[in-house]
């Protein structure tokens, strides 16, 4: 009987509109969140400079960027944390080349709050990934960002979150379920690190996630018709697709 109880639920979770392609917003313990969910990792992208070696920074020069490319962009948000000339912190890899290395030693602020992780998309397949793990044995990415802290680690929050925490903030971050689907998602209003990390494991079947990043998290999304003013981005990570 447990069995059956338990196959049923995992039946109705893998059938949600929260894990469906495209993007939703949806309420959790309370709060608000939009959820963009990519099946196909090859048609996900990330991006810092232009043709002309400027920092892209914004959603507009991104999308024309784009329609020159014959491409449309579906959806996008910040990809990472980032310096003030919108250098990438961590490992930043697109297109197969490196262009930040990777950072493995406990630091300051969230992104060295260990244990950290990286994005990664080889092969058409999607992976979050421990630093650590990823130094041991690195992968052939096609595109990486790294970022901190880990949301979710092999099915465990991080160790430093509670539901009782003060710090609020707006946030974004990714996770990869159990069907090798990306989520990204990003927070329509202040939440704590544990109840958006709740959202990853509990709802989106992600058992690893990574936060990308907060305060200055921003969101397009064509089929939401949405495209979130702010500062000035550095990484941003989305999906393009073949212009019709």
């Amino acid at each position: 009987m447990r069995a059956r109880i338990k196959a049923a639920a995992l039946a109705l979770l893998f059938t949600s509109p929260a894990l469906a392609e495209g993007c939703r917003d949806l309420s959790h313990l309370g709060d608000s969140y939009t959820v963009c969910t990519v099946e196909n990792p090859s048609t996900l992208n990330l991006w810092l400079r232009d043709n002309d070696d400027q920092v892209v920074g914004e959603f507009f020069s991104l999308r024309e960027m784009l329609a020159e490319e014959g491409k449309t962009l579906t959806f996008a948000m910040n990809g990472g944390m980032y310096h003030e000339d919108r250098r990438a912190v961590g490992l930043f890899i697109s297109s197969f080349q490196e262009q930040a290395r990777l950072v493995t030693r406990e630091g300051p602020g969230n992104f060295g709050l260990l244990p950290n992780g990286v994005y990664c998309v080889e092969d058409g397949t999607a992976r979050v990934i421990e630093s650590r793990k990823f130094a041991a044995k690195p992968p052939a990415c096609r595109i990486a960002t790294q970022s901190g802290p880990m949301l979710v680690i092999d099915g465990a929050l991080h160790p430093r979150f509670t539901p009782q925490s003060t710090s609020r903030k707006r946030r974004n971050g990714v996770g990869v379920d159990g069907k090798g689907r990306s989520h990204f998602v990003i927070s329509n209003g202040i939440v704590r690190f544990h109840d958006m990390a709740t959202l990853f494991r509990d709802v989106l079947d992600s058992p690893n996630a990574l936060f990308l990043d907060g305060t200055v998290s921003r969101l397009f999304s064509k089929q939401l018709g949405r495209s979130d003013v702010g500062p000035r981005m550095g990484p941003i990570i989305g999906q393009a697709l073949p212009s019709q």
